[in-house]
């Protein structure tokens, strides 16, 4: 120290702390001067003592003008040394960075100005101290001092300048100081940063996408920022990095792929929609990288198909189309269970076209992957059930493709027609609103015989059987209105003079027995008049109920449809449908005179010829079924039971007998538990009004009680 001391005149020391920048800055150059000689003497040890000098009595003094005059004297000993300053780095430069978070603004700005002088004489030599200096470049570039900023700037485009020109940069160093950095929400750090990503991706021998995955989050962070010239810089950016990926023979997609999926779900417009673009870019591009992360990726996809913006919704459609046409297997790491978890998570989402994507997702995987889908059946089964209460019709129809796929051996669609009945069962709104649709479509995708053989297989061992009759109710509904279930009708009309028609009937016959009406119209359906007729007559008063009545008004109006066409015009030919007729004015009997459906059967009975077109004209003597009615039919026609053609004279290939016998039986199981119900209805009601006639008697005090005689009488069990 004392040898510095003498080396440096002392009016030039006490200038160099001096309160006016004129003579620190003369007193530098006097440093500068005296450097140079002993450069010139190539004395270095007494230049490492002016140095230390500079170092330790200014820079690291309490005093603020101490320390200014001791940044300006390092920079101008950093002049004077020129070719020799890198010799001397290690002792001059830390004292500079020390400098930087110097509470005085002012030692701020003349740290960055030394730096900068510094920088500019060592040149390439300075990239030893780069992680330190970007370090404090950082800090500095978010200083609240204006002016330090500006010379932060300054020193930074010089900084960049040096390593764009070095070949002794390392980037695997600097990586990790840029990965810690790059969450920082301050704007200024954050342009700072993309400012130096940009440079550094601009240097051909500077590979940064090869790093890019540790960095492309904190860029995509950035998309939405409150800024709008930062999300611009954010933006170039990752469009100049999409862009080389696309020319790059290798890219690491996977650990990229992870960034993107969580980005597609931000809040941000503008960062989903920049996510879901790469995401587009990489499905095209990854090619067997991705087969890992199908699942992921299509997590995100699902989503934005539903997006509100426009320009989201197309790249994700296109997106979602691109994955689900790439062929994978297990053996490439195809995750079935996981795409088949991902599927179902969104079949519960509130959006249709993402619940309606994810159903086509299940009915592909199904196609290629049949056995890898139905191990994990049980997984998926009881939301596949449950999405058939969709509010969205088309959402169903997918359920039900995807069900009548599942349901292409006789183990899985047994189980499917099961689940069908008992969801059915648990849930009567989804029968009310979705039965008809449900069971129509399975008709179409499935054999429809196949699928009411089955429904009524299932029903017959039925315990429930209200719900019994509800189900039979609506099966017999579909069966007689559904334009799909035209062959399975027209099969049923021929149940009496075919074997398979018989047998469809006879498979019907026992479930359909849980409803008289339903039974009286698969009856009619079958042409099988007289059993009809027969059992008409075997209905007794407790059968004849409201519910019946609703049901018969219902059938009634059928008969008028086209659907009973052919019943209709059999009418014409009275001599040889003389069952029918016996039955149609058997259902006029049962219907009250003023109801609309009595007046609609009657009308139609009207119309029945008092002869038989395919007779020569035989006059017969007539009764009148009608009072007051014009027309009137042959009582021969109806009374004489001798007369049987046609399809009454069929009626042998089924034992008829014992079906009534089984629809008494089962009609009868449904009177018992009526009467069950009625006696626990009753039960219930007159213990509701003796707790109700029981309170007020409670609650009144002794003294105050009712004096009359009547009120004295407290009802009991025995009087109710």
């Amino acid at each position: 120290m004392a040898d510095a001391l003498s080396i440096i005149p002392a009016s030039v020391l006490r200038n160099l702390s001096d309160k006016l920048y004129e003579k620190r800055k003369n007193a530098a150059l006097e440093v500068e001067g005296i450097v140079k000689q002993l450069v010139a003497a190539m004395d270095h040890d007494r230049i490492t003592a002016v140095i230390k000098l500079l170092a330790e009595e200014y820079t690291y003094s309490p005093q603020a003008n101490h320390r200014k005059g001791g940044l300006i004297g390092l920079a101008a000993a950093t002049v004077g040394l020129t070719s020799e300053a890198s010799q001397h780095l290690e002792q001059i430069v830390p004292p500079v960075l020390h400098s930087f978070s110097d509470q005085d603004s002012r030692v701020r700005y003349y740290a960055c100005e030394a730096l900068y002088n510094i920088a500019k004489v060592v040149r390439g030599d300075f990239i030893v101290f780069f992680n330190q200096i970007f370090d404090a470049l950082c800090k500095l570039s978010a200083d609240s001092d204006a002016n330090v900023q500006s010379a932060a700037h300054l020193l930074d485009r010089l900084v960049k300048d040096i390593v764009t020109e070095s070949d002794q940069f390392s980037i695997e160093e600097f990586i990790p100081l840029l990965r810690e950095r790059m969450n920082v929400l301050n704007p200024y750090v954050r342009q700072f940063l993309v400012g130096w990503i940009t440079v550094l991706d601009s240097v051909p021998d500077i590979d940064m996408l090869g790093f890019l995955p540790d960095f492309l989050d904190g860029l995509f962070n950035m998309l939405s920022d409150s800024s709008r010239e930062i999300r611009q810089q954010a933006d170039s950016a990752l469009t100049e990095f999409l862009q080389e990926i696309k020319n790059s023979p290798s890219v690491d997609y996977g650990r990229m792929a992870q960034i993107l999926v969580q980005r597609a779900g931000s809040h941000d417009e503008f960062t989903r929609q920049t996510a879901i673009t790469w995401i587009n870019e990489f499905v095209k591009l990854g090619g067997d990288q991705l087969v890992p992360y199908y699942a992921d990726i299509l997590g995100s996809i699902l989503p934005c198909i539903s997006d509100k913006e426009e320009k989201i919704r197309v790249v994700a459609r296109e997106t979602n189309e691109e994955l689900r046409e790439m062929k994978a297997d297990s053996a490439e790491g195809f995750d079935v269970g996981a795409i088949l978890n991902v599927a179902k998570s969104h079949l519960s989402s509130e959006w249709e076209a993402t619940r309606i994507e994810a159903l086509h997702w299940i009915s592909a995987l199904l196609n290629r992957h049949r056995s890898e889908v139905l191990s994990f059946l049980s997984d998926i089964s009881d939301t596949l059930l449950k999405a058939l209460s969709d509010h969205s019709d088309e959402v169903v129809l997918l359920v039900l493709e995807v069900h009548a796929c599942i349901a292409k051996d006789d183990e899985h669609f047994h189980q499917l027609v099961l689940s069908l009945v008992q969801n059915f069962r648990s849930n009567n709104s989804l029968l009310e609103k979705r039965g008809a649709l449900i069971i129509r479509r399975l008709c179409v995708l499935l054999d429809a015989e196949t699928v009411y053989r089955k429904l009524s297989s299932i029903l017959e061992k039925e315990l429930d059987l209200d719900f019994a009759a509800v189900m039979v109710q609506a099966l017999n509904l579909i069966l007689l209105t559904s334009s799909e279930l035209f062959q399975l009708r027209e099969l049923l009309k021929q149940s009496l003079i075919n074997a398979a028609g018989r047998a469809l009937f006879l498979s019907l016959y026992v479930s359909w027995s849980h409803s008289s009406m339903a039974t009286i119209s698969l009856c009619l359906l079958a042409q099988a008049y007289q059993h009809t007729s027969t059992i008409i007559q075997s209905l007794v008063e407790e059968d004849i109920n409201v519910k019946f009545m609703v049901q018969l008004d219902k059938l009634i109006r059928l008969l008028e449809t086209p659907i009973f066409a052919y019943m209709r015009l059999q009418l014409l030919e009275p001599r040889r449908h003389v069952c029918l007729l016996k039955a149609l004015y058997g259902l006029l009997m049962l219907l009250p005179q003023q109801s609309s459906a009595f007046k609609i059967l009657r009308t139609r009975l009207k119309t029945v010829p008092s002869y038989s077109l395919s007779d020569e004209q035989v006059q017969f003597s007539t009764v009148h079924l009608n009072p007051g009615s014009s027309s009137s039919v042959p009582i021969e026609l109806i009374m004489n039971d001798h007369v049987k053609q046609g399809t009454d004279d069929m009626q042998s290939w089924i034992d008829f007998s014992s079906r009534l016998q089984l629809f008494e039986q089962m009609q009868q199981k449904h009177r018992t538990l009526a009467k069950l119900q009625a006696r626990q209805q009753k039960y219930s009601t007159s213990t509701k009004d003796i707790q109700q006639q029981e309170e007020p008697k409670q609650e009144l005090p002794d003294g105050n009680r009712p004096t009359s005689k009547s009120s004295r009488k407290v009802p009991g069990p025995l009087q109710l």
